[in-house]
């Protein structure tokens, strides 16, 4: 996966879903007063860059080369002391992992007190085909009450919830991961209900944890 995620590394970059929004300004909200943090599976680095503008300390860390972080490395095993960080923060990535109570469990581990994850919410089950279907990385997205099961089993106390209405702009969606022809035909389909003038309505999730 990391070679395919290397390959799409600059369209992350630039793209405007990734650099932008009020799930990101509220990460940047949430981890002010921090003097360190570590930004796993940083993508195209833009929760990293608004953090650095904070005046924050910011590691990365991502499994892709071609996404260029600081430490090469999974989120299921972050190579970092316990409570190297003041905040560990993860946007948009989770519904990749393979283990994601490992990576959890791992991110609060290297976190002296503050984790906070961004992430697309369950839909359904047409949706998640729809997610596979375009992305065969996308592993699963989760639900409010499965995520707050993954911060308790990971030690953390949930100290607040924000949900998101997050519209895409679908064929630049689309490009981002190849997905083209039968396959762009299908996610059409399975996602017909959330479809309207060429925007596609996702639904996100926020959530601040502390140890």
């Amino acid at each position: 996966m990391s070679d395919v995620w290397s390959e799409r590394a600059q369209l992350y970059r630039e793209s405007a879903a990734h650099k932008e929004g009020p799930d990101l300004d509220l990460l940047v909200e949430w981890a002010r007063g921090a003097r360190t943090a570590l930004d796993v599976a940083t993508g195209g680095g833009h929760v990293a860059r608004r953090l650095r503008e904070e005046g924050i300390e910011v590691v990365t860390t991502d499994a892709a080369t071609g996404m260029q972080p600081d430490v090469i490395t999974r989120a299921e095993h972050l190579p970092f002391a316990d409570g190297t960080f003041d905040a560990v923060v993860s946007r948009v990535a989770h519904h990749h992992f393979d283990d994601p109570v490992a990576a959890m469990q791992e991110m609060a581990r290297v976190s002296g007190g503050l984790v906070l994850v961004v992430d697309n919410l369950f839909m359904s089950d047409e949706a998640e085909e729809a997610d596979r279907v375009r992305d065969p990385s996308h592993v699963r997205n989760y639900t409010e009450d499965e995520w707050r099961g993954l911060f308790e089993q990971a030690g953390l106390t949930v100290e607040d919830v924000r949900r998101f209405d997050k519209p895409i702009e679908l064929q630049p969606w689309l490009d981002r991961v190849g997905c083209e022809s039968a396959d762009a035909e299908r996610v059409r389909e399975l996602l017909a209900d959330r479809i309207e003038d060429g925007w596609v309505q996702l639904d996100r999730i926020a959530l601040k944890g502390r140890k």
